[in-house]
């Protein structure tokens, strides 16, 4: 392949426009111990619990994360309450068989107490791992011990306006910031706050730019996604047999130019492009990865709720793009999520007054956007207690593991603390 092919090749895969019909959700979690979740949970268990819930008929796609964790891809859904009643009947299910194992679901960005322990061993991990080490302990964290709630949704129209290609993927970047403070939910690691409400943002920030960066921003994002792609560093030269080869500083456009250790296939395109980790990833819709697993059963309904209501209702696109567009002066120009902007969502949350203000006013916006999407009582109620108990107040989840581990609200704390 050469370097236009490759870029025409990006440019037509990871964006595939239109009207904006579908919406996925990809929720990860934790696995604890029912009972007592500062305690490992051994690989053996795991395994008999993982065999045991492949038996079970669900309709999203049931995958196991590298430490172990869990998480269900639902199928593209023609709307939110399609998508919710999916992933809440398939979390049903998941979670009676894992009760029966002592186990539990436990929705936190970034485990409090346990540290990163790799459960799949498999050359594609083997590869990963090699790489990320080399920028630190950071990738180990991201791979093992994080978690999070990935919403999907269509790339947009091709025209300009509200629900337009350009228009939603500059917003996702800069309302992505909004959400990392609003549903930040991981201030704990190694039992001690770690000065971060979004520790696990923090994490995927250390990666660095090239494998968990974003491009900057232009009026083409095809051509910058495409660039970026080409430029960014390859994790690893896949081998049907033995280890994978793990090259350090090659990037994808210096492959096709030296053809070495084997000239790059299509197959190793479409791998490279999986192995690039930036906060909104085009996969011919977008991908948005800068959400904290979120608290209780139900807590990821809250942002897929939001999340949607702001992208996919044009009025309420609308109010969102102008709330947040002065948000854009802070990140300096820089691509997220390395940038002050994103930077201080993760660290400071809503404790943010610039950014507090933004989530009340977008927060507000989705709840009178919701009932034109046709979203169940229930859903609105759930987005106005978060707005209530968490926005309005400048806190996000975080603030109540933190108040529980000081045992300021009450409860138990240290080794006996609970999510």
């Amino acid at each position: 392949m050469s370097e236009a092919e490759v870029e025409a090749l990006v440019r037509g895969i990871c964006f595939k426009t239109g009207p904006p019909r579908r919406l996925g959700v990809e929720v990860e979690w934790l696995v604890h111990e029912l009972r007592a979740p500062q305690l490992p949970v051994t690989p053996e268990r795991l395994e008999a619990a993982y065999a045991a819930l492949r038996t079970v008929p669900l309709r999203s796609a049931l995958t196991v994360e590298p430490g172990g964790q869990l998480e269900l891809s639902s199928p593209p859904a023609a709307s939110l309450t399609e998508v919710i009643g999916t992933v809440s009947a398939d979390l049903d299910a998941v979670r009676a068989v894992l009760r029966d194992d002592g186990l539990a679901l436990v929705g936190l960005g970034q485990d409090p107490w346990h540290e990163p322990r790799r459960f799949l061993r498999q050359p594609r991990y083997d590869a990963m791992e090699a790489c990320l080490d080399r920028t630190g302990p950071a990738g180990r964290a991201m791979m093992c011990t994080s978690a999070s709630v990935q919403v999907c949704l269509d790339a947009g129209h091709e025209e300009p306006g509200p629900l337009g290609l350009v228009r939603r993927w500059w917003l996702a970047h800069q309302l992505g910031a909004v959400l990392v403070a609003a549903f930040a939910n991981s201030p704990l690691a190694g039992h001690r706050p770690t000065g971060w409400l979004s520790t696990r943002q923090l994490m995927w920030t250390r990666i660095g730019a090239g494998r968990a960066g974003g491009p900057r921003l232009d009026t083409d994002p095809r051509g910058a996604w495409a660039r970026h792609v080409l430029d960014s560093p390859v994790m690893c030269v896949r081998r049907d047999r033995g280890p994978w080869d793990v090259p350090e500083g090659l990037t994808f456009r210096d492959w096709i130019r030296t053809g070495a250790p084997r000239p790059p296939t299509r197959e190793d395109l479409d791998y490279h492009v999986t192995t690039l980790f930036p906060p909104v990833r085009p996969r011919g819709h977008l991908e948005l990865r800068m959400i904290d697993a979120q608290p209780g059963d139900d807590g990821w309904i809250v942002p897929l709720a939001v999340t949607a209501a702001l992208f996919d209702d044009p009025e309420a696109a609308e109010t969102a793009y102008r709330a947040v567009k002065p948000l854009a002066e802070r990140t300096l120009g820089l691509p997220a999520p390395h940038n002050p902007l994103w930077l201080d969502a993760a660290r400071n949350g809503l404790a943010d007054a610039e950014l507090r203000e933004v989530a009340v006013t977008c927060f507000t916006t989705a709840l009178d956007a919701l009932p034109r999407l046709g979203a169940a009582p229930e859903v609105i109620e759930a987005v106005t207690a978060h707005l209530d108990r968490y926005v309005v107040l400048g806190r996000c989840p975080a603030d109540d593991l933190l108040d529980r581990q000081r045992g300021t609200d009450g409860r138990a704390h240290g080794k006996d603390f609970r999510p």
